[in-house]
């Protein structure tokens, strides 16, 4: 018998079959699981199978260290891509900071709340700017600063301590760096980046003054995880404000600093609480 507070989080994604949340939801049944929540998906035009759910494993009659090896089969027989994250096991997440602090004073702040259920060992930048603020939330900074020829150097030196900090996911809160595809390939679907949509219109410097330019009318942000192929990976979350000829290009940037930060901290909620599931260059959300 389990932990009376332990839940279970299933994400699945097969091809799609007749039977499927039929089958799922009469194996947990089976084994006493009680389903708290489940939601799931079928793309008509790949024809796979999506799903999400969560069940409280108070009676479940498999032990927690045994969930993955009674799922096996289950998955072997419908051929599916799948992860499995117990409760009672929080996420250790890594904040890459630079010069700005917006995003990391929102995730601080919503943390101090109790919005994310993870821990937050320490914070790492290629400046020491926001070491005070750091300090402030009682949060190891390390820098390690960055040159175009001390990179790889510095990176396998970041690598080095964040298996040493057990880190599961790495936060770019507007970190102001390209990673490496080594550095990428250590944390697959598990570095979750922020940035502004102007992307690939107004790419470069100056984002702002070039939509300010061209009068664009709206602004955005968009959070992803991090591929080998620059702000191109799956998207997790993305919001827009509208603008008008009457904003400034001070009015452009604040207005996008508010929409960084929010996007970030909902894409790291849905990425905590298990919700997004990855299937080639897209996501399916389950929010």
């Amino acid at each position: 018998m389990s932990d009376n507070n332990l839940n279970a989080i299933l994400l699945w994604s097969c091809p799609d079959r007749k039977g499927l949340v039929s089958r799922i939801s009469g194996f947990l049944f089976e084994r006493g699981g009680n389903i708290i929540d489940l939601d799931e998906h079928v793309d008509p035009g790949e024809q796979m199978f999506f799903l999400r759910v969560a069940w409280d494993m108070k009676e479940f009659s498999v032990a927690p260290d045994k969930l993955s090896e009674a799922i096996l089969p289950l998955a072997e027989e419908y051929n599916a891509r799948w992860t499995l994250r117990l409760s009672d096991r929080k996420r250790r997440l890594a904040i890459f900071v630079s010069k700005q602090e917006h995003c990391l004073q929102e995730i601080m702040w919503r943390r101090g709340l109790g919005e994310f259920d993870a821990e937050f060992p320490l914070i790492v930048s290629n400046h020491p700017d926001l070491r005070p603020l750091a300090e402030r939330y009682g949060i190891p900074f390390h820098v390690f600063p960055m040159t175009k020829e001390n990179k790889a150097a510095q990176e396998e030196k970041e690598l080095e301590l964040l298996g040493q900090m057990g880190i599961d996911t790495v936060i770019l809160a507007r970190y102001m760096q390209v990673l490496t595809p080594e550095f990428v390939r250590a944390f697959p679907n598990r570095i979750v980046n922020i940035h502004h949509s102007f992307l690939p219109a107004f790419a470069g410097a100056n984002p702002y003054k070039q939509a300010f330019e061209r009068g664009v009318k709206i602004i955005g942000a968009t959070c992803h995880y991090v591929t080998d192929i620059l702000d191109e990976g799956p998207i997790i979350e993305q919001d827009i404000v509208r603008i008008s000829h009457k904003d400034s290009i001070d009015n452009l940037i604040r207005k996008g600093r508010d929409l960084e930060r929010f996007v970030l901290a909902r894409g790291l909620r849905l990425h905590l609480e298990d919700r997004v599931l990855v299937h080639g260059r897209k996501t399916v959300v389950f929010d």
